[in-house]
């Protein structure tokens, strides 16, 4: 297993083209823009090599019986889905923000299970070929991103009646070394400080569709791959250091626009290659697993906002009064209500025919449609507490300089000797965490809300409810009345 010192170093090694502020970042993994993410992704290394938290960082691989980075492991109990979600939550509360490498770690154990299924009614060898590729992740520990959404074009549109063709990743030409393939991926968190990603299909797909049918992983540095890094909020103060509120690990996991023109595949790494009527399921186990985590990493980093708001209302002096006190525990509510979704929807999961853990998917998509609502409130209860100075507090340099600085320190002193520069980092921390890309994310982060609304719907089991129903009231399904009952 890499340490995080190993891991950094290992980024130096890539050639990956990274643009910014329509500049190619000649030294990215050190650049002010994104050493951030590559601090926080750092963090997943070491926790595995921390006393303290090995038992949830690392597990014994089912392919060679060795210890590894639980980021490359497939889940085979719901004790493992239980301390993926109890390790989120760790690592959220260690950074305050998005660790990045989850995205990749579901990606492996949604195609892991779905090409089992594929080999199994196709006859087809992609599990056996994806099993060498996932010991190979083992062995290096390599960090591999999750590359699932499409820019889609026009959401009207299937991908294959597209005015532009490269709306969807499609596969363009194939031979006998392998896949040719075309397109971009949107909002890739954590890409451009991975080693690897893994491309699926967004959406379910038909025959006519079959082209866009593919999953594949290819090295974040191969020939023809550009990655454009999205702007964040706040992102100019990059370049100061209290101003960022969380100088070292940043905000959310530096997304990225990833483009493909014409990315050679070798058969090796190809997990699907037109087998359209399996899409839909790698789509659903993906988007499954991706909600089942956010219980887990955006409680942690509620218990950072929550502590930070705690500290923020001591420093004035108001920690007391009643109104104060009873909006942190609705705060600390809403925060646990959406860990235990994610501990329900580990605690109910199922074993697929690969052997493979699968989670309950109405819970897990429960826990994500909470957090699109939930997070939104225990922000605005951290806004409400911790006043104005939020959003007008002067730069860092006005702190710092000779004329003003004094006048700065003099006025923002607090209570019981709360000075002025603990009150600055506290306020900035609360401002850069519940912001707006930070609340973007987890509204847009494994599917929109919407898309969640339509996997519960799809699975309420309205029939059984309404048996349930006419039962109690005497009457059959047809409505009639029931004199057994």
């Amino acid at each position: 297993m890499l340490t995080s010192k190993e891991y950094k170093e290992s980024l130096k090694q890539l050639n990956t083209k990274v643009y910014a502020f329509g500049e190619l970042l000649s030294n990215f993994s050190e650049d002010p823009l994104i050493r951030p993410h590559v601090e926080s992704a750092a963090m997943t290394y070491e926790c595995a090599h921390d006393p303290r938290f090995t038992d949830l960082a690392t597990v014994n691989s089912h392919l060679t019986g060795k210890k590894v980075n639980r980021f490359t492991h497939i889940h085979h109990s719901t004790e493992d889905l239980i301390k993926k979600v109890k390790l989120l939550r760790m690592l959220g509360q260690q950074t305050g923000t998005c660790f990045q490498r989850c995205v990749g770690f579901d990606a492996l154990n949604a195609v892991y299970s779905t090409t089992f299924d594929m080999d199994e009614k196709l006859g087809t060898e992609y599990h056996s070929r994806f099993k060498k590729y996932l010991q190979h992740i083992q062995d290096t520990d390599k960090m591999v991103a999750g590359s699932m959404t499409d820019p889609k074009g026009d959401r009207n549109l299937p991908p294959s009646k597209q005015e532009d063709p490269d709306m969807y990743v499609h596969v363009v030409k194939k031979d006998k070394d392998g896949i040719i393939v075309r397109g971009a991926k949107a909002h890739q968190t954590g890409i451009v400080n991975s080693h690897e990603f893994l491309v699926m299909p967004t959406i379910a797909l038909t025959e006519e569709d079959k082209d866009y049918a593919v999953s594949c992983a290819i090295p974040v540095d191969a020939s023809g791959v550009t990655h454009i890094l999205g702007r964040q909020t706040n992102d100019s103060r990059k370049y100061d250091q209290i101003d960022q509120g969380n100088p070292r690990y940043g905000i959310v996991g530096g997304e990225a626009l990833t483009i493909l023109e014409d990315v050679f595949v070798p058969w090796e790494r190809v997990f699907m290659c037109g087998e359209h009527e399996f899409s839909g399921s790698m789509v659903e186990r993906f988007a499954s697993f991706h909600r089942q985590n956010y219980g887990g990493c955006k409680t942690g980093v509620m218990d950072v906002m929550i502590g930070a708001t705690a500290a923020a209302v001591e420093q004035v002096g108001v920690q007391k009064a009643s109104h104060v006190r009873d909006k942190i525990t609705e705060m600390v509510h809403l925060s646990e209500t959406l860990y235990a979704g994610s501990i329900a929807c580990s605690a109910e999961g199922v074993k697929l025919p690969s052997n493979a853990y699968y989670v309950n998917t109405m819970l897990a998509n429960i826990t994500k449609q909470n957090i699109t609502r939930h997070i939104y409130e225990v922000s605005r209860l951290s806004h409400d507490l911790a006043g104005g100075f939020l959003a007008t507090l002067p730069s860092e340099k006005d702190m710092a300089d000779d004329q003003v600085g004094p006048m700065i320190s003099k006025y923002l002193q607090g209570s019981g000797g709360a000075g002025s520069e603990a009150r600055y980092r506290i306020l900035r921390l609360l401002e850069n965490m519940t912001g707006g890309t930070a609340l973007v994310e987890s509204m847009h982060g494994a599917g929109s809300p919407q898309a969640q609304r339509v996997m519960i719907f799809r699975q309420a089991n309205l029939k059984h409810k309404k048996e349930l129903a006419y039962k109690l009231c005497g009457l059959t399904m047809e409505g009639e009345v029931n004199n057994d009952t």
